[in-house]
């Protein structure tokens, strides 16, 4: 008899892996900006660092406050679907049975055997079996809010930390291009990291984040030149 191995599918990392992704890219570009921006404006080490420091727990509650509200959203739909699914099953149990079963033919199982997988599953756990299948909710991707929320801060705060920290330890003579040449690796390093984690194409995530962050980067730049200039 074969040994049956476990599988270990990445689809099951979306979850947290999307709310890290974006919390600690976030971080990187958001602060890294803002130094740049402020030191274009020809402000000195203690404002960079100020706007930094601000911008890093601005960014962070922002990002946990986005992720708890917009995830609860989505909670609160997946909830609503699931009470009028019960609803339905308690009422109509044969409808329910034929529109599963119904899910299964247009797969391409037989009609016949269609409708006893529907029974079948049904009898087991007739909620789940509809969540799977007629509504697409699984385990895997159920919104989880407070989950999302801490990742979000958490790795927003840490992105934000690394151009905060070049801005700290670089003479202040460079620091713009310092800052914005490490952030620059910084992205490209999460970008690879987040393809890597999910299974994905590193070096055209890198070059992704890259290319956005870069243009961020010297937009805010040009603003504070600008009103640098005007003040």
């Amino acid at each position: 008899m074969p040994r049956l191995h476990k599988e270990s599918h990445l689809v099951a990392r979306i979850g947290w892996l999307r709310a890290a992704v974006l919390g600690a890219n976030d971080g990187i570009v958001s602060t890294a900006s803002l130094i740049l921006g402020v030191a274009a404006a020809a402000g000195g080490r203690g404002e960079v660092l100020i706007a930094g420091v601000a911008g890093l727990v601005a960014g962070a509650m922002s990002m946990a406050a986005g992720e708890y509200v917009s995830v609860s959203s989505q909670a609160d739909t997946e909830q609503a679907e699931l009470a009028r699914e019960r609803a339905e099953l308690a009422t109509q149990p044969e409808f329910e049975l034929e529109e599963l079963a119904g899910i299964y033919a247009n797969r391409g199982v037989e009609p016949d055997l269609a409708r006893q997988v529907a029974q079948q599953l049904m009898a087991k756990d007739a909620i789940g079996a509809h969540a799977r299948d007629e509504l697409g909710i699984s385990e895997m991707m159920t919104a989880r809010p407070v989950q999302a929320a801490w990742t979000s801060a958490l790795t927003f705060a840490a992105g934000a930390a690394l151009p905060l920290l070049v801005a700290a330890l670089w003479p202040h003579g460079q620091l713009s291009f310092a800052v914005a040449g490490a952030s620059l690796l910084f992205l490209a390093g999460l970008g690879a990291l987040g393809a890597r984690t999910g299974g994905a194409n590193a070096w055209r995530a890198a070059a992704r984040v890259t290319f956005w962050g870069a243009l961020a980067m010297a937009l805010t730049a040009g603003v504070g030149t600008l009103f640098g200039a005007v003040v």
